[in-house]
């Protein structure tokens, strides 16, 4: 990931807020997904593209199949035996109306857990064009109630 270094300080803020409050671990897998697509890296790094599509699976499971956080974060680490077939995503020309910046100033938890829900959403529309190397990803897992939502 390449981001600035006043990103990346909003990003370890965030994430400090989280461990530091369990309420919010519900949440926490949203944030690191939201800021990993949105910072995708370069073309030329095989890690990147792998990261950006694993990322992506996760919040689609969460976001809208409604899996868990445990349960996305379960089938993302089976996707990772099939990293290798992950190829890189050009990164829309909007990465989401909403960044870390915004989630930073949600101080109170409810308002922290509304802020990522949104931020996670706005992330993941973005890359909306991309939606068929999304679920072609998601088939990798095998996992028969990841049927699509466009059967």
């Amino acid at each position: 990931m390449t981001s600035s270094p006043a990103c990346w300080t909003a990003f370890g803020a965030v994430l400090a807020r989280e461990y530091a409050d369990r309420s919010l671990f519900a949440v926490h897998r949203l944030s690191v997904d939201a800021y990993a697509i949105q910072h995708p890296g370069q073309p030329s790094e095989r890690r990147a593209a792998q990261s950006v599509g694993l990322h992506l699976v996760r919040l689609t499971l969460q976001l809208e199949r409604g899996l868990t956080p445990e349960r996305a974060n379960a089938v993302m680490v089976q996707l990772t035996e099939h990293k290798a077939r992950f190829h890189w995503l050009e990164p829309p020309a909007s990465r989401g109306e909403i960044t870390v910046a915004q989630v930073t100033s949600a101080v109170e938890p409810a308002l922290h857990e509304q802020a990522v829900r949104a931020w996670a959403r706005s992330a993941l529309d973005a890359w909306q064009g991309h939606r068929a190397a999304i679920e072609r990803w998601l088939a990798l897992a095998h996992v028969p109630y990841l049927k699509s939502r466009l059967d």
